[in-house]
């Protein structure tokens, strides 16, 4: 492009901005007075509420039982991780433990967690996780490795749920006892999470074994955490670990790792492996403690957000079928941005005491929900350390982006499933896939096209803008059928969606989300111009 160009684009740029920033600040205030309102006259149809402590008479939405949990067991997992975690560094720096040493030091702190967790329980999870280890060991050097593998972890990831987790009188009458004993949490929902992390220790030594393709010295001239002398996580994911790292000892400690044990996020083993011989040093404690006093500031807005504004009440209660369709929209959109200060909640709250605890882990959510216009992006930034486990032990293994249209399908599949068996969560999946091909085919047909003007880049970054509406309200349904409405909700959402009342909140959909992209590009060209 000439310089001319460029200069008019630019100033195109400048024009704009200030007339989206006052929409985006119009949108938001609507949304939140109408929140507000919406909250305050259906209150007493709200299934999930409770007394707050932000005024006398202002309710708290607890409708979600994993905030619920999470909120209400906070003061007892701190001082529970606050003495493992102390237990672990003064192991390490008075014993001068390494890889090995950590590894029974974290075993034994890990098994008294699963011991009050799930009780007797805990032998389900041995006995399977022994099994699976028996596998890697006799098939990882053969060619029906993955077969075997994959058949393995998924019979049993579907079994745990089918037979919810077994009893063990249906092993025999003088077991029957033992039921008794299961523990505090259901063991099979954790299992979810064990099965990931079995399967990349499967992976990780079946790989030990071949030639690595990861080029160090590449990565090192692109990444700046490697050239400021320090290893980032995938280096310690590609990189390769000793051979006695792959031991039944380091194994079991990785599948039960308490800071990461119930939610994540996820770390492959060879990461996992490398920082007990090594701790992490990307995270100095300045660094760790200012990460902390941020997960703080964003529970006080979490607090304020369920004390003001009941949108997973309303999901949950089914009382959006009574709302008009531009309620619909703010409930639907409000139930997006809860899910992901929850999860952002959760996931940071876990990963802060493993780094304390020297193992640094993905951060999951990287970027703000707000702050992702195509489902690619909003997939990489949501449940980030999920998604790189995908990409590297099922999408790779699938072909990667030679197969790109047909592995979606799969790897959708497989993630509706992991997360449980309904049909609800199979619909979104699928759902997000058909809408994934647009924007495959629409992405392909960007990149062939180079715009050489100033004009050729005005028509492009509005077709972008476009599509980035679309796919965003393509988001929101496929999330509403998956986690709100269900698959049988769809001709409604649809049918109010196309009524007289419902085109124009379409329309003004579709135009909000339009803005929202254009802003998105300001803060990618911003960030591109500071590097």
């Amino acid at each position: 492009m000439d310089l001319k160009g460029s200069n008019s684009s630019s100033s195109i740029k400048k024009r704009e901005l200030p007339f989206l920033v006052l929409y985006a600040a119009a949108f938001y205030a609507f949304i939140i007075h109408r929140s507000l309102q919406l909250s305050r006259d259906h209150y007493t149809k709200l299934l999930g509420l409770r007394p707050g402590w932000l005024t006398p008479q202002c309710l708290n939405d607890a409708s979600d039982a994993q905030w619920r949990n999470l909120r209400g067991n906070l003061p007892v997992l701190t001082i529970v991780f606050t003495i493992f975690t102390s237990i672990a560094q003064l192991s390490r720096a008075y014993f001068h433990l390494k890889a090995r040493g950590m590894s029974i030091v974290w075993l034994l702190i890990s098994f008294t967690y699963l011991s009050y967790l799930h009780g007797a329980c805990i032998i389900f999870i041995l006995s399977i996780a022994s099994v699976n280890f028996l596998l890697v060991k006799i098939f990882a050097r053969t060619k029906y490795f993955s077969f075997v593998f994959w058949s393995f972890n998924i019979f049993f990831l579907l079994c745990n749920r089918i037979y919810e987790g077994y009893s063990f009188s249906s092993f025999g009458e003088h077991w029957a006892f033992l039921d008794n004993f299961r523990g505090t949490f259901r063991w099979q929902i954790c299992f979810n999470f064990v099965v990931l992390r079995m399967v990349s220790f499967g992976y990780d030594y079946h790989w030990a074994h071949q030639d690595s393709r990861f080029d160090h010295e590449k990565h090192i001239q692109r990444c700046n955490i490697c050239r400021a002398g320090k290893t980032c996580y995938q280096v310690l994911q590609e990189r390769g670990v000793q051979s006695d790292n792959f031991s039944f000892i380091t194994y079991l400690s990785y599948l039960a790792y308490a800071p990461l044990y119930l939610a994540g996020p996820i770390l492959s083993f060879n990461a996992f492996a490398s920082q007990l011989d090594i701790p992490q040093n990307n995270y100095s404690v300045r660094d760790t403690t200012w990460y902390g006093l941020r997960w703080v500031f964003s529970l006080l807005l979490m607090e304020l957000m369920t004390h003001l504004f009941y949108y997973n009440a309303f999901a949950i209660s089914g009382m959006w079928k009574q709302l008009y369709p531009v309620d619909v929209f703010i409930i639907g959109y409000g139930v997006l941005n809860f899910m992901w200060l929850k999860f952002f909640l959760i996931w940071r709250y876990f990963r802060f005491w493993s780094l304390i605890c020297g193992i640094e882990v993905p951060e999951n959510m990287p970027k703000c929900v707000n702050n992702c216009y195509n489902l690619e992006s909003f997939w990489k930034n949501w449940h980030a350390s999920y998604n790189k486990w995908l990409v590297r032990y099922l999408y790779i293994p699938l072909g990667g982006s030679q197969r790109k249209l047909l592995n979606v399908w799969v790897v959708f599949t497989f993630v509706a499933i992991w997360h449980d068996l309904e049909w609800k969560l199979l619909s979104w999946a699928w759902l997000t896939c058909l809408f994934f091909i647009p924007e495959i085919i629409f992405k392909s047909a960007a990149s062939a096209f180079q715009a050489k003007t100033a004009l050729g880049e005005f028509i492009v970054r509005e077709f972008s803008a476009a599509a980035g509406a679309v796919t965003i309200t393509c988001l929101m349904v496929a999330n509403l059928v998956g986690f709100v409405i269900g698959p049988s909700g769809i001709s409604w959402l649809v049918s109010q969606f196309l009524s007289r009342e419902g085109l124009p909140v379409l329309a003004g959909m579709l135009l909000t989300f339009y803005v929202g992209t254009k802003l998105m590009f300001h803060i990618r060209d911003a960030k591109q111009s500071t590097h």
